[in-house]
């Protein structure tokens, strides 16, 4: 669908390419999918996504995440690879290690582990250690 908007055409996702996990849902296994997925309920595995991954305020994640660009809400604890933007919003919790392009974290988000920066050409930075609250100062 194609809806013009102050003289910009904008595209909205199709509900039918999204792939979801509700609240009160519990799933295991691998997950692979051409499309964006989000999950607000439990889940535990490998995802392999060519879109984006949502990770909601009641999302449970552990395992591997590979995928265009993550939004965490929730809890995620595993090996996360971001080819795109990592976001981590206000009062979610991610452990692990982290490849990721770009990285935004919100105040209020919690990330312990280790992040590589992604070269443009796929290539890894050095690694960084986080282990804080964002907003806090080590001291």
């Amino acid at each position: 669908m194609w809806f013009k908007y102050m003289s910009k055409a904008e595209q909205l996702p199709n509900v039918n390419t999204i792939t979801r996990i509700s609240q009160g849902t519990a799933f295991k296994g691998e997950m692979r999918s051409s499309y964006d997925i989000r999950i607000d309920g439990v889940f535990e595995g490998d995802i392999i996504a060519e879109g984006k991954v949502v990770l909601g305020e009641t999302a449970k994640v552990t395992g591997t995440i590979s995928c265009i660009d993550l939004d965490l809400w929730g809890t995620a604890e595993g090996e996360f690879t971001v080819k795109g933007v990592l976001s981590l919003h206000d009062k979610c919790r991610m452990t692990g290690n982290v490849h990721t392009r770009k990285l935004f974290v919100e105040l209020g988000s919690t990330f312990n582990g280790n992040c590589s920066m992604m070269e443009e050409k796929g290539e890894a930075k050095p690694q960084v250690k986080a282990e804080a609250k964002a907003g806090e100062q080590k001291k």
